[in-house]
């Protein structure tokens, strides 16, 4: 069988298991069960795919995605993530748009807890946006925002997602962990200016209401006691990485001791917290590994069956730059986030095109920044994006369809100008690993 053939064979079958709503993870699974049969001699194919998933679980670099899970789950369960948020809303005051800042900051917050930007979506759709239209918040200020936040929050360290993309692209999870720490303070700081220009520009977007007063000493007082102690959680997971005085599994470690301690010094540590955060941990993990586990597999059928030799030596010999190449995967990224699940088109992606982008002579820490940013701006896409059905579904009842896509569309811009930039600039990506010499 030709290499197309096979490519095409496999690709079509995924689609069709994905489209009758069968679990992404399911529809791989049962794929990799079938081509392991076929192409690798039956029983003993089976036999071999067990093994290979065994190899891929039981791989150390996997131990950040667990551990990650655990912390957030702990910050969320005590209740520090909470009080995390009431300390920055004070500083707010009367700042114009303060509840989309408010919704730019929880969204982000919780989509890096929950490792899941629809989740956080529909969290804040059916809490945020009544509150803010209490206040006469417009929709493009009310929803806009919480979308926005759900790119922010995969660009920022600890991302999930990010470990997820570098353990199946087979590349550094430090380097890439580092990577995005520019384009994600490039976004915020794009989103933020932009609510805070539209909103001056537009005060009826946000009417400004009474809020309660604190004094600078209140206000400090709360700093000191709940964002400080936090500051020094993000040093011990994102901070030990950039020094290079601990690899991203033992700054998870030391990332989650530290949420404990610090959960434990407000005395909000107890049996119940750590039950509860267990189980949001084993079950999230549990997902994520069997993922990746049949990612592994995806891979090693996709290579046998000569589709990925064959299309590497495709596209190799085609007479075009090979930012041109990376430019036609994105589009093809935008297409495919229309229709599935960001960890599908990952685990369709990554495989098939990491080692083309290698050949080609690029980075693939670059292309797999690309590639979280843009499986981000799918789901925000219109008319199909995903996030967009998920925000409509948990607004109230007289918000149409157009008026999610309206008020995410700024922000769609906006990601979008940072995807172009990090294109034309790929330093944007590579110039803090390479400055902190990270492997």
């Amino acid at each position: 069988m030709e290499w197309w053939s096979a490519l095409s064979l496999i690709l079509v079958s995924l689609i069709f298991l994905m489209m009758t709503g069968m679990p992404t993870a399911f529809c791989f699974l049962l794929v990799n069960i079938i081509g392991a049969f076929v192409l690798w001699g039956g029983e003993i194919g089976l036999a071999q795919m067990v093994l290979s998933i065994r190899s891929s679980i039981t791989n150390f670099s996997l131990v950040p995605v667990v551990l990650f899970m655990l912390m957030g789950a702990i910050l969320f369960q005590s209740g520090m993530a909470s009080q995390i948020v009431k300390t920055v809303n004070k500083w707010f005051g009367k700042l114009p748009g303060r509840l989309s800042f408010l919704s730019i900051l929880t969204g982000t917050l919780f989509s890096t807890l929950s490792g899941s930007s629809m989740a956080s979506v529909a969290m804040l759709g059916s809490t945020m946006v009544p509150e803010m239209q209490r206040y006469e918040y417009k929709k493009p200020m009310a929803i806009g925002p919480i979308l926005g936040a759900g790119t922010i929050a995969m660009m920022v360290p600890p991302s999930g997602l990010g470990v997820f993309i570098a353990v199946v692209a087979g590349i550094s999870v430090s380097r890439l962990l580092i990577a995005i720490i520019i384009p994600g303070i490039l976004l915020a700081v794009l989103m933020g200016l932009y609510i805070l220009i539209k909103c001056w520009l537009q005060p009826s977007l946000a009417p400004p209401y009474d809020v309660e007063q604190f004094t600078l000493s209140e206000k400090l007082l709360d700093a000191v006691k709940y964002i400080l102690p936090l500051a020094i959680v993000v040093f011990l997971v994102t901070g030990v990485i950039i020094v290079g005085i601990a690899t991203p599994s033992e700054a998870a470690a030391t990332g989650c001791l530290g949420t404990i301690l610090l959960a434990a010094a407000y005395r909000k540590f107890n049996w119940n917290v750590l039950k509860n955060s267990m189980k949001a941990t084993i079950r999230l993990s549990s997902m994520i590994l069997l993922i990746m586990a049949s990612a592994a597999a995806f891979s090693q059928i996709l290579a046998f069956s000569g589709a990925t030799s064959g299309l590497i030596d495709f596209m190799v010999h085609l007479d075009m730059p090979p930012i041109v190449a990376v430019i036609g995967i994105q589009f093809l990224i935008a297409i495919m986030g229309a229709f599935m699940h960001v960890t599908g088109i990952i685990m369709i992606i990554l495989p098939l095109f990491v080692p083309i982008v290698d050949n080609l002579g690029l980075d693939p820490v670059w292309f797999a920044v690309i590639t979280l940013l843009n499986c981000e701006l799918a789901s925000l896409t219109p008319p199909f994006g995903m996030m967009l059905f998920v925000m409509k579904g948990v607004c109230p009842e007289d918000t149409s369809l157009m008026d999610v896509i309206k008020a995410g569309f700024p922000f769609l811009l906006i990601a979008l100008a940072v995807l172009v930039s990090i294109l034309v600039f790929p330093e944007l990506t590579l110039w803090l690993p390479d400055l902190v010499g990270s492997k």
